[in-house]
């Protein structure tokens, strides 16, 4: 069902009665549209989760026009969008919470770790550092995140040829305590999440889920 936080944004809520887990998901740059209503779905049926993803971009209607929601990438601030996944956290009335998060989603997955918030994160994709036309006042490093005392463990997946996740900025990722990187050699950005995307690699895909859940219940 569509609820709304105490900070006015929307978020879609699936509960299941007797789950001992709940789920945030942070969506990619497109945000909380039926392809994200269908994965809280499903996780809630297939695993037993109450499930909350909120909307990162309350209040603005940006349509599907990817070069003018990576232009208000820049205004986003860090404490409203991790004050979300709190909040969306809490709405799942359960104690233990884990945080997975795609693309965009997956940054500020990187950065909710720093939080201490949640039990298990997990980036699917996630920006390592924040890509140049996306940084604004409102903005701190996600790497920078990952270094605080009491960071949350995390797991990394990432596709060796992303343009958002170049090499170097994953070796600087594995140096990060608590951070387990799983790399798939030929896979590009968004090969997990979207099985429309071209770059969807159905076995990679596959295995991501099952060391992603796997993680996030342990």
């Amino acid at each position: 069902m569509r609820i709304e936080l105490s900070s006015g944004t929307p978020a879609e809520l699936v509960r299941s009665d007797s789950a001992a887990l709940g789920l945030v998901i942070a969506a990619d740059i497109f945000g909380l549209r039926p392809l994200y209503v269908e994965l809280a779905e499903r996780l809630s049926r297939e695993r037993n989760y109450t499930v909350c993803v909120p909307e990162p971009f309350p209040g603005r209607e940006l349509g599907p026009d990817i070069d003018a929601r990576r232009a208000a990438v820049s205004s986003l601030r860090d404490a409203d969008v991790l004050g979300d996944l709190a909040l969306a956290a809490a709405a799942t009335g359960i104690d233990r919470v884990a945080l997975i998060g795609f693309c965009m989603g997956g940054m500020y997955t990187f950065k909710a770790a720093g939080t201490g918030r949640f039990s298990r994160c997990a980036a699917f994709y996630g920006m390592i550092r924040i890509p140049p036309d996306w940084r604004g006042d409102g903005h701190a490093e996600p790497l920078d995140a990952l270094a605080r005392p009491g960071a949350t463990p995390t797991l990394a997946i990432i596709g060796e040829l992303d343009p958002y996740t170049p090499p170097d900025d994953v070796k600087a990722l594995e140096t990060r305590p608590g951070v387990t990187v799983v790399r798939y050699p030929q896979a590009e950005h968004g090969f997990v999440h979207d099985p429309s995307r071209p770059s969807h690699r159905v076995a990679d895909a596959a295995d991501a889920w099952a060391r992603a859940l796997a993680f996030v219940e342990s």
